[in-house]
């Protein structure tokens, strides 16, 4: 950012900023970029080419002599994926100004029981809770957002289509679920004397595919994307488990009834087979979110321009994106 003459700086989670300063800086900025944190196993184009794509493009704009009206700039968010808290999106959330995650922030803490504040004091960011409202951008502060990204799914290279230009986001929900059996010898203790926490966790796994599949919509998904049973061994019967559940629609309302039925199972459930539900927490329930019209218009223009062959379509996988357009107009 420095090399290209952008004015560079960090907020209090380590969003890094690199503005372009326009002819007219007191216009609303016009924004891109996206993340470098990724999954395992994403690839190396997960996130970091919105962040690159929007340097190189700068670069291009500075050598061709263009001079900007209003500002534009580069973000890196930081911590867009949920590995170790759980929470996704965390830059972006905050710069939308969530309060809601101000306040769960206070009190987050990993698998490890370290803290949010703690883990980002030990990455050199000393935080005061007070201090995250200070990411909180002001409603005027960016025209629009644009974020360049991987598509994540099998559509566009099916196709052998090079763009995909996003029309809306779908929603996306997490939830927490865990089971409380007894445990025991696994030959010692018979089949009708057992309350098994994992068969609870492997049965509402399956409920979660019923339900998605009975949505009515191809555009519900659901994933049990981790599962754990306690103590873990071959011989042992579970006597707890942890299933961490992602469900997503376009649709909010069709995403929610999806949810209320797998709540509704896992109280079932735990019934039929003697164990405790002792928790079943959403972690987050976002809305999904449409792209602007008018940036949606200015993209399909320029790949014309261009002759780029391009496809309108939904994203179901989610970005900072999603949150960026609670505030601005956008496009991913």
């Amino acid at each position: 950012m420095k090399q290209l003459g952008l004015s560079v700086r960090e907020d209090a989670v380590g969003n890094i900023f690199g503005r372009w300063v326009g002819s007219e800086a007191e216009l609303g900025a016009v924004a891109t970029g996206s993340h470098v944190d990724a999954i395992p196993f994403s690839g190396k184009y997960d996130g970091v080419v919105g962040v690159l794509g929007a340097l190189e493009a700068i670069s291009v704009l500075q050598r061709s002599g263009f001079q900007p009206k209003r500002s534009l700039e580069v973000i890196m968010f930081t911590s867009e994926e949920p590995t170790r808290f759980g929470i996704s999106c965390l830059g972006s959330r905050l710069m939308a100004g969530s309060e809601e995650l101000v306040r769960s922030l206070k009190r987050t803490v990993d698998n490890h029981n370290v803290s949010f504040v703690d883990a980002a004091d030990s990455a050199g960011y000393k935080i005061h809770p007070d201090d995250l409202h200070n990411v909180f951008l002001n409603q005027d502060a960016y025209f629009a957002f644009i974020e360049l990204h991987i598509e994540q799914g099998p559509i566009l290279e099916k196709e052998g289509i090079p763009i995909g230009i996003v029309t809306a986001i779908a929603a996306p929900a997490s939830i927490k679920v865990e089971f409380e059996g007894n445990g025991g010898h696994a030959g010692a203790v018979l089949m009708p004397a057992r309350n098994d926490a994992g068969l609870a966790a492997a049965e509402l796994a399956l409920a979660v595919e019923k339900y998605v599949l009975e949505s009515g919509s191809i555009d519900t998904v659901g994933t049990v994307g981790i599962l754990q049973l306690h103590p873990g061994a071959i011989n042992s019967i579970p006597s707890k488990s942890h299933l961490e559940i992602d469900v997503r629609d376009i649709d909010e309302k069709r995403r929610n009834y999806v949810i209320e039925k797998v709540h509704k199972s896992a109280i079932d459930i735990s019934k039929i087979r003697g164990v405790e539900l002792s928790e079943f927490k959403i972690i987050n329930q976002d809305p999904p979110a449409l792209s602007d019209k008018s940036v949606i218009n200015a993209m399909e223009f320029a790949a014309k321009q261009l002759g780029l062959e391009y496809k309108l379509m939904i994203s179901r996988a989610y970005h900072d994106s999603l949150f960026m357009a609670r505030e601005y107009h956008q496009w991913v």
